[in-house]
């Protein structure tokens, strides 16, 4: 029986039953803390855009972006604090 594409790029397949099924998996990717903004952009994705939330899941990428999702936000709210402490600092003057 000559090889499948899948095959002569390295994939193998399973006997299940009378089925062929691909050896899929995923890249492994190092685990990062995700805080609370990257909770909330990861229920997003899945919500409103899950063709982005798959690309990113089976590149083994989703957890870095929703880490860098989540730096991102956080400096920003921290920059927004900072700004309102010293308008509010400047009316009390």
């Amino acid at each position: 029986m000559a090889k499948t594409i899948f095959e002569e790029l390295g994939g193998r397949y399973e006997r299940h039953a009378d089925y062929l099924i691909p050896c899929l998996t995923v890249p492994a990717e190092e685990k990062q803390p995700i805080g609370t903004w990257g909770q909330r952009h990861l229920d997003y994705l899945k919500q409103y855009r899950r063709v982005t939330y798959t690309n990113l899941l089976t590149s083994g990428r989703l957890n870095a972006y929703l880490a860098d999702i989540d730096r991102q936000a956080q400096e920003r709210f921290e920059r927004l604090i900072e700004g309102m402490k010293q308008a509010q600092g400047k009316r009390n003057s």
